[in-house]
């Protein structure tokens, strides 16, 4: 079975971010998939800088997720758009995981795994500007991510009570994008 981390790279605990990965996680179990739904929050890190890592080695929270990602073959990822950029947050979870361990291979966290992108935002594009820098990132670090990409504008008012999408053009398209992943996943997964 193909298996799938799913995240935010946002902290707020009420980000729409969380909500569409949420509600995109739950669309990719309908494909088949197995899903893995986690919060980057219970994976804090501190900021990150040679020095640090000189010094006290990895932190307890990167081991813990980089042992996580390893497990998985594809990720899910929601990114908020941070002044037309990646989250700090998300940036510094990549720069821990992407360090060398030893023992492993360069990258592992990364390497051959697959990725989908989603964002989204109260405002009229949706974070899709974000997704550039995100998609340039895990490019250069080995990831393979998947053509299709979403970003739901005015996403305050885009879910219902139950964190449903109410557009069905929307459902569609978050549809369309965890589909290229589950698929290219599993095709990438058996080579």
């Amino acid at each position: 079975m193909t298996k799938i981390l799913a995240f935010a790279g946002s902290a707020r605990r009420e980000s729409c971010n969380k909500q569409l990965v949420k509600f995109a996680a739950e669309r990719a179990r309908q494909q088949g998939a197995d899903v893995t739904l986690i919060d980057l929050r219970d994976f804090e890190m501190p900021l990150y800088h040679g020095d640090l890592e000189e010094s006290e080695g990895q932190p307890e929270a990167a081991t813990r997720l980089f042992d996580l990602m390893k497990q998985h073959k594809g990720y899910l990822i929601a990114c908020p758009e941070y002044n037309s950029s990646i989250t700090p947050l998300l940036k510094n979870t990549i720069d821990w995981l992407s360090r060398p361990r030893e023992g492993e291979p360069h990258m592992a966290a990364f390497a051959g795994k697959v990725a989908a992108l989603l964002s989204a935002s109260p405002g009229g594009l949706g974070g899709i500007r974000g997704l550039v820098t995100v998609r340039s990132i895990l490019g250069n670090i080995g990831v393979h991510v998947v053509p299709k990409q979403f970003a739901l504008s005015g996403a305050n008012d885009a879910f219902d009570e139950s964190g449903t999408l109410k557009d069905d053009k929307a459902v569609k398209q978050v549809d369309g994008v965890v589909k290229q992943l589950v698929i290219t996943t599993a095709k990438l997964g058996e080579s």
